[in-house]
């Protein structure tokens, strides 16, 4: 039943993104949930990991290497040329280059194991670059925008160590130690994470209710096509360095589908509440976009 609940994601996000932008004023209030939710979120990707998944790195280094340089390359010039291509203001371009500047997001490894793809191939990276962003992200974020708004680097890579590394310990230990316990109940730790999410877009979509309508369809656009090229350009990238269809696979989910809600995170503590948006789009249409896919591989041979 949790598994179902949790597999109707992109229409939970799309069903609460419609009552957020007619009754604002019902999340609004929630501003400030923001970032102990995604701590919270991140407890939960903590908690379903095992030592084992960090060993596993050192088994296949260099198409987790060419994953992160996919992740950390790709994404963020990808966000930078969309934004200046479609105009976007200097709040949306701080938004799609945080979006491009995270993490791979939790929600890949299930996007992963739906697309018969290399679960955990599709962990490791994610782990991999999830702590790697604790640095990357603040000077990839002051590379691409710093010219334009003052990025405070410093005081980001300290958040963004409180919020991804020490959750993202925390459940790791309490894993090791309790992991008969809490393997029975994954699941459920998956399905807090994914109302959890959809509480943080609902929250965005509320404070920027105003502003939407005359930016949607630029915006939508925008997020498509990033999200298109990185799962196009981590699939034929890594098929033309002679990686099998399973792999590419994992490597095309990987860099396609990032860590929306610590973008969202970022752009509401250190930018504006519209800087926030591109991220909240983002985690409603990588799930749609990544389920989708999912179904086709799952189904075409290999």
């Amino acid at each position: 039943m949790i598994k179902k609940i949790s597999m109707l994601f992109p229409l939970w996000a799309i069903l609460v993104s419609i009552f957020a932008y007619f009754q604002p004023e019902a999340v609004v209030g929630f501003k400030s949930w923001i970032i102990p939710l995604l701590v919270f979120i991140m407890f939960c990707m903590g908690i379903t990991l095992k030592v084992e998944d960090f060993k596993r790195v050192l088994t296949k280094p260099k198409i987790v290497a060419i994953t992160i340089l996919l992740q950390f390359l790709l994404m963020p010039l990808a966000a930078f040329v969309i934004s200046k291509f479609l105009n976007f203001s200097t709040e949306l371009l701080v938004g799609m280059i945080l979006v491009g500047a995270v993490s791979g997001g939790t929600a890949s490894n299930v996007i992963a194991f739906l697309a018969k793809a290399d679960v955990a191939l599709s962990i490791t990276m994610t782990v991999v670059s999830t702590l790697l962003s604790i640095i990357i992200t603040p000077y990839l974020t002051l590379l691409y925008v710093g010219q334009t708004v003052p990025v405070p680097v410093l005081s980001m890579l300290l958040s963004t160590m409180k919020i991804v590394l020490l959750p993202v310990l925390l459940g790791l230990v309490i894993n090791h130690f309790f992991h008969k316990y809490i393997a029975k109940r994954e699941e459920l730790f998956a399905l807090l994470s994914i109302i959890s999410i959809i509480f943080i877009i609902a929250i965005v979509i509320g404070l920027n209710q105003e502003r939407i309508s005359s930016i949607a369809i630029s915006m939508f656009i925008g997020v498509i096509l990033h999200n298109f090229i990185g799962l196009f350009g981590g699939y034929y990238i890594s098929k033309l360095l002679g990686y099998d269809h399973k792999v590419c696979k994992t490597v095309a989910i990987e860099v396609g589908m990032q860590n929306s809600g610590l973008a969202v995170a970022l752009a509401t503590k250190y930018f504006t509440p519209l800087s926030a948006l591109p991220g909240a789009i983002f985690s409603i249409w990588h799930n749609i976009s990544g389920s989708i896919i999912a179904g086709y591989w799952s189904k075409k041979a290999q």
